[in-house]
């Protein structure tokens, strides 16, 4: 499958995943939220938050990529340049971003954006302009 067939394929995937929960769950799709309410003692979640709905959007996260090298027979090629430290300090600040931010690309990115909301294309102007900036300073500093 080539890469944009993929990435095509990939996007409707994650498209038709954030409707079918809208539909279901009467949720948006925002992983780092689900994420965190797995993290809360019971009784601290939203209203309506179940841990169970994000257990199991987390497993499907986990037992996504593995299904689809089944599927495809195989992993696709994939190559990391940056360091085990760099990774886990960008995960990091991803997430303190994210939290700040009240969302991740996938809650504002992809269902916020489809909902038009205004907070949600501030939230992903910013998310685009810090990945380009980070981009460009590692290119000037390496």
């Amino acid at each position: 499958m080539s890469i944009v067939a993929s990435a095509f394929a990939g996007g409707l995937l994650i498209g038709l995943s954030a409707a079918l929960f809208l539909l279901l769950d009467g949720r948006i799709a925002g992983i780092s939220g689900l994420v965190a309410g797995l993290a809360r003692p019971a009784g601290e979640g939203a209203a309506g938050e179940s841990w169970r709905t994000g257990l199991a959007f987390l497993a499907g996260l986990v037992l996504g990529p593995p299904v689809f090298a089944l599927a495809a027979g195989g992993w696709p090629a994939m190559r990391i340049e940056a360091s085990l430290p760099v990774l886990a300090l960008a995960g990091l600040l991803v997430g303190f971003g994210t939290r700040l931010g009240s969302g991740c690309t996938s809650g504002h990115g992809v269902c916020g954006l489809a909902r038009l909301s205004p907070r949600s294309a501030v939230a992903v102007a910013v998310f685009l302009a810090s990945g380009m900036l980070t981009v460009a300073l590692e290119r000037v500093l390496a």
